[in-house]
C-alpha cells in the first residue's frame, strides 16, 4: 500500500493534468465546429485524467482515515 506522501505526490502531478484536460476541452469547445472530430478524444483524456485524480484523492482519504 501507498504511503500518504506517494499518494499526495501523486496528487500533485495529476492535478495539473486534469486542469490542462479540462482546457483543452474549453478550448476545443470555443473553436466549433472546427476539429469537431475530436470531441470525443479530448473528451475521453479529459475524463480519464479526472478518473485518476479522484481515485487517487479517496486513497488518500483512506490511508488519512486509517
Amino acid at each position: 500500500m501507498s504511503s500518504i506522501d506517494e499518494v499526495k505526490a501523486e496528487i500533485k502531478k495529476l492535478s495539473p493534468r486534469a486542469t490542462n484536460m479540462k482546457m483543452a476541452l474549453h478550448d476545443l469547445s470555443e473553436d466549433l465546429p472546427i476539429n469537431w472530430n475530436k470531441i470525443m478524444t479530448v473528451a475521453q483524456e479529459t475524463y480519464d485524467a479526472y478518473a485518476a485524480l479522484e481515485e487517487a484523492r479517496q486513497r488518500l482519504k483512506a490511508l488519512e482515515d486509517a
